[in-house]
């Protein structure tokens, strides 16, 4: 199955805006403002967050259950942050940040089974050209 999105841009790059829809139930608009000022509105920067941290969390998930400790529960949130480069804008990190409630695990399973979803989520992989992706994991009592 294909994930589906598609975008589109009116206008010039300061002054113009655009539209977005991603899959059948999201949708928003973007503007320069909302992408590199915090205005109001939406930008793809959180679009690849909120993607990133729901594709950490179902991995993880996976992981914990294969070492037969099944989450009760995982929330995950992710920054992006892109900054302005000599070659332009430019995603320089992501800071991952995920907290579970795991039975029968200890902190340093959780961990190594964060780890293990960090390298394996596709959308991480896909993100690899990314310079710095980092995962603080926490595992509540």
């Amino acid at each position: 199955m294909a994930a589906r999105g598609s975008a589109e841009w009116q206008g010039t790059i300061r002054e113009g805006s655009g539209t977005f829809t991603a899959g059948d139930s999201l949708g928003g608009e973007y503007s320069f403002k909302s992408r590199f000022e915090d205005g109001p509105g939406a930008n793809p920067e959180q679009l690849i967050a909120g993607a990133h941290a729901s594709c950490f969390s179902m991995a993880l998930s996976l992981v914990l259950e294969e070492a037969g400790t099944p989450v009760e529960s995982v929330k995950t949130d992710a920054k992006v942050t892109i900054r302005m480069l000599e070659e332009g804008p430019t995603i320089t990190r992501i800071e991952l940040s995920t907290v579970g409630r795991v039975p029968g695990a200890d902190q340093a399973a959780f961990e190594e089974a964060a780890g293990k979803a960090k390298a394996g989520c596709p959308v991480s992989k896909a993100l690899a050209g990314v310079p710095e992706i980092t995962l603080e994991a926490t595992l509540e009592p």
